[in-house]
């Protein structure tokens, strides 16, 4: 994926200013950005599980954000924090809570594909 966070004083930029929202498996932080493209920051605890179970964590919640990521404002910093029940749902569980969350964060589009 090309446009991840990766700096650490990304995360903790999110973590300190960005608004929050939370279900029961995710937990999302969300930040306007000056780069022109959203970016992806992904954060699986080891106490969640071994590298298979976390590693797979990742990947749904990339494949959500694959598959979403035209509906999402732009210029918008985004970091998905995985909670202990990440590990046992399915991905339908994984996009309504993720999909649910971006609505309480206001993050959605409209229509005409103008930000909301």
């Amino acid at each position: 994926m090309k446009n991840t966070l990766k700096e650490n004083r990304d995360f903790r930029r999110l973590y300190a200013r960005g608004r929050s929202a939370s279900s029961d498996c995710l937990v999302v932080y969300a930040l306007r950005n000056k780069y022109g493209e959203g970016r992806l920051g992904i954060t699986v605890g080891v106490k969640l599980g071994s590298a298979v179970r976390r590693n797979r964590v990742k990947r749904v919640i990339r494949e959500i954000y694959r598959l979403h990521k035209d509906e999402l404002r732009p210029n918008t910093d985004l970091v998905v924090v995985a909670r202990h029940r990440a590990v046992t749902a399915s991905y339908a569980q994984m996009e309504r809570a993720f999909l649910r969350c971006i609505a309480q964060l206001g993050l959605n589009r409209t229509k005409e594909g103008k930000p909301s």
